[in-house]
């Protein structure tokens, strides 16, 4: 599957490429594209390096949690859910407590941490795998929850929005939160249906029960705050929780006399030898992706759907959003880039620049994640994930279309 998307974006963009220099007289566009492939290559590295840091820093972290027992608690905790969404991770497994970790970051919208605690996630689960090149099915489960994961607190979102000039910048947070729970639970049934899982047996529903029931909690929270404080307290409360673990992992260091520092410097060596065995995945997906975006495919697809939907009758007005929602998928700098430039164009208080925040804001850059993660463990062949992301993907660009004509429109 990853082989055949490979090849399929050269192939789009060749294609692409050849209607810019034919018919529309772009003479230019082949230098583009070679330097777009120049430049993200160097992209590539930049971001494996700076990944060693974080990731360094977590897998230190998460070497001393695991010897001093909070990873087995937690996997405890959570090894009734996991049996039934992931019955080949044996109870108690590490990977059940990281992979927690790595989900809860996401919700808390720390980007620095997640991706760290996600690829050590992923690590745990391949110790599990029998075909060390293809994808079990927890790793895809993982995956596709990633890709589509409910984030709470969307702070970057509101950032840019007040930036680009928003009377109030959090009016997308309600929005966003329904539209990622959407492409969420749309992500876990098309995995649950390949994969059999029964979502309805009562020690699932249990759970979720509890997990919407804090979420609920949290956005009624919110929701009560005035809108010049959410961003500020949202932000502090992410940040005061994952600290405060990283101190408690410390503290119950400290009284078991463990000796914390060997182990957090053994840990993060672990993360340096993982952030260098990323370059050739990331290099090999986003360079793919650059060409493609060089090529104009996606603003050739975004104008063939605007004349279609204005031959079915339609208002095409969404579709000066959709550029960040087809963008998203493929990079997360290039969806950003799309959605700051529809609201300087269209106004941030605009739908299309509201509703490309809710775009922005409710999904993951699938295909950088896929790279990511898959890449961390050496996984070449990934089954059915690409699909069941894909279906996250397409739901939360409908729902949010549909959420934000709700609210905006």
């Amino acid at each position: 599957m990853l082989n055949l998307i490979w090849l399929a974006f050269f192939g789009i963009a060749a294609i692409a490429s050849l209607y810019q220099w034919l018919w529309l007289g772009n003479q230019g566009i082949f230098t583009q594209l070679v330097q777009a492939m120049f430049d993200m290559s160097k992209t590539s590295v930049d971001i494996a390096i700076g990944l060693v840091g974080a990731l360094s820093l977590w897998l230190g972290i998460f070497k001393i949690a695991e010897h001093n027992g909070w990873i087995e608690k937690i996997a405890t905790w959570l090894s009734p859910l996991f049996h039934r969404l992931m019955p080949e991770v044996p109870a108690n497994h590490p990977a059940i407590g990281s992979v927690t970790m790595n989900l809860s970051a996401n919700v808390l919208g720390l980007d620095n941490a997640a991706t760290p605690l996600g690829i050590k996630a992923m690590k745990d689960l391949q110790s599990l795998n029998p075909s060390p090149d293809t994808a079990t099915n927890a790793q895809i489960l993982f995956l596709v929850l990633n890709t589509s994961s409910v984030t709470l607190f969307p702070i970057f979102v509101f950032v840019y929005r007040a930036q680009q000039g928003a009377a109030i910048p959090t009016d997308v947070f309600l929005p966003i939160l329904l539209t990622t729970s959407c492409s969420s639970i749309a992500g876990l049934l098309a995995v649950a249906l390949v994969q059999r899982i029964n979502l309805l047996h009562h020690t699932f529903l249990l759970y979720a029960a509890l997990a919407f029931s804090i979420l609920g909690g949290l956005l009624v929270y919110f929701l009560s705050l005035p809108a010049t404080v959410l961003g500020e307290q949202s932000a502090l409360i992410a940040n005061l929780l994952i600290f405060s673990f990283i101190i408690g992992v410390l503290f119950s260091a400290y009284r078991q006399k463990l000796d914390a520092y060997t182990l957090f410097i053994e840990g993060a060596k672990e993360g340096f030898q993982s952030a260098i065995q990323l370059i050739p995945y990331l290099l090999a997906m986003l360079v793919a992706i650059a060409v493609l975006r060089a090529s104009g495919s996606v603003d050739l697809l975004v104008s063939g759907i605007a004349s279609l939907v204005r031959m079915l009758g339609f208002d095409p007005h969404f579709v000066e959003a959709l550029p960040t929602a087809i963008m998203k998928p493929l990079s997360g700098s290039g969806a950003r880039a799309m959605m700051v430039e529809t609201m300087q164009t269209h106004g941030a208080d605009s739908f299309a620049g509201r509703l490309a925040s809710v775009f922005q804001g409710s999904t993951e850059t699938t295909f950088y994640v896929l790279a990511v993660y898959f890449g961390a463990v050496g996984i070449k062949h990934s089954r059915h994930a690409i699909p069941c992301a894909l279906v996250a993907d397409v739901t939360s660009m409908v729902s949010g279309i549909v959420i934000a004509t709700v609210f905006f429109g």
